[in-house]
């Protein structure tokens, strides 16, 4: 764009193409007398000299640099202006904002990581948190059978937020469930009985660390309980037949619940 002479002025437009910034943004300025320009054509068009072109120069940079324009105005015509002061105050807040900002980009990574891996620990980690006997490779296999579901999402959401500590505190509730199930079969708990039905809810609620589980839900957990290998294993390791219990006593507290276990959906 070739100079323009003060007599000449600039349009709107051309302010806007120089500056960079928008033609709304140029006739709020003037609305509010913040950035004015002194001319105007036979035709009543605005025209800015280079006077007015510098004053909008400086308008910009301290807009950039996060002030408002009230701030910004007494900057420019306050004669008594700290514009040090004021711009040291800026500077921590833009120090403040790119600390959360930075704060927000590790959760992100974080929460990424989550919905990718499921777990963010170490396999030294989950050795020590879990036992000898987990098996590492279980959140992979997991991410890759359930990782386009709700609950793989609720699952990462939650897991993004803990470390070691609370991922301990989760297998401290899930070994406590599993040795309260094992002392009530012992005890001859009846599925259905108001102790039983409270195991049932307990779970629901320890369940809860991986995602909301739903008693239609937890009905169809149960039947994995008591016909999957893996976990028929683990719950007959505690007490022989706990899996066939466990699956029972989910049942009768849905049926409490108004809910048909031979009906019952994932949902």
């Amino acid at each position: 764009m070739p100079d323009t002479t003060d007599a000449d002025g600039l349009t709107v437009g051309q302010v806007s193409a120089r500056l960079g910034v928008t033609v709304r943004a140029l006739h709020h300025w003037d609305e509010i007398g913040l950035a004015r320009p002194s001319l105007r054509t036979a035709a009543g068009y605005r025209l800015y000299t280079a006077g007015d072109l510098e004053r909008l120069h400086r308008v910009v940079v301290y807009r950039e640099t996060g002030l408002g324009l009230d701030g910004i105005r007494a900057v420019l015509d306050d004669p008594a202006a700290d514009v040090p002061g004021a711009l040291r105050a800026q500077r921590t807040q833009v120090a403040e904002r790119i600390d959360r900002l930075q704060r927000l980009g590790a959760g992100l990574d974080r929460m990424i990581d989550a919905h990718e891996r499921g777990l963010l620990l170490t396999v030294e980690q989950q050795a020590a948190v879990f036992g000898p006997r987990w098996d590492p490779d279980w959140p992979a296999r997991a991410r890759q059978r359930y990782g386009d579901t709700t609950q793989w999402r609720q699952y990462a959401e939650r897991s993004a937020s803990r470390g070691p500590e609370e991922w301990r505190a989760v297998a401290d509730a899930v070994a406590g469930l599993d040795r309260a199930l094992g002392d009530a079969m012992d005890a001859g708990v009846t599925p259905g009985s108001p102790e039983a039905n409270r195991l049932a809810e307990r779970h629901r609620e320890v369940f809860a660390a991986y995602f909301p589980l739903t008693r239609e839900m937890q009905v169809c957990l149960g039947r994995r309980y008591e016909t999957d290998p893996g976990f028929a294993a683990h719950y007959d390791g505690i007490r022989t037949g706990l899996a066939t219990w466990f699956r029972r006593l989910i049942d009768a507290d849905a049926r409490a619940h108004g809910i048909d276990p031979d009906t019952a959906t994932w949902q």
